[in-house]
């Protein structure tokens, strides 16, 4: 490749296995959590954001800020949720306009029954194949990226 805006050979190679990852690590939580626990990894990400909580519940809008979400897709993922029990809406007292979602008890239930699964899952894909040492370098790499990302 030419000087200019191309990524070098070595670059390249290494941007081309992060996109394998972010594709192939999602897609194979994804059916551990179906298959274990009948949720989708969409599904387990709105739970864990709403059981991290106090009192299970935020604003639709700042669920959707969390999840990195555009507001109408989280209302569309929380309706299907909702249909399944999984999740409720209330209006907010202080906003007409807005809404909290919140975790319901069968909600609980099943990030309960999946997250022993998932975590296996985890750690069987990602830190049984790496060395302390690697695992700090990933820490440091990570952290680099995801604070240029922020900024």
């Amino acid at each position: 490749m030419t000087d200019g805006p191309w990524l070098d050979e070595r670059q390249q190679q290494v941007w081309r296995r992060w996109l394998a990852v972010e594709t192939l690590l999602p897609a194979a939580l994804h059916r551990e959590l179906q298959a274990d626990a009948g949720l989708s990894l969409q599904d387990f990400a709105v739970l864990v954001q709403l059981t991290e909580h106090t009192d299970g519940r935020l604003r639709v809008t700042d669920l959707a800020r969390l999840l990195t979400w555009e507001k109408s897709r989280a209302s569309h993922h929380l309706t299907r949720m909702e249909a399944r029990g999984l999740v409720e809406r209330r209006a907010c007292p202080e906003d007409g306009r807005g809404s909290f979602v919140g975790v319901t008890e069968a909600g609980r239930r099943a990030i309960v029954a999946a997250a022993p699964g998932h975590v296996r899952e985890v750690r069987a894909l990602v830190f049984d194949g790496l060395s302390d040492t690697e695992l700090e370098v990933l820490d440091t790499v990570l952290t680099r990226v995801v604070s240029r990302l922020e900024a």
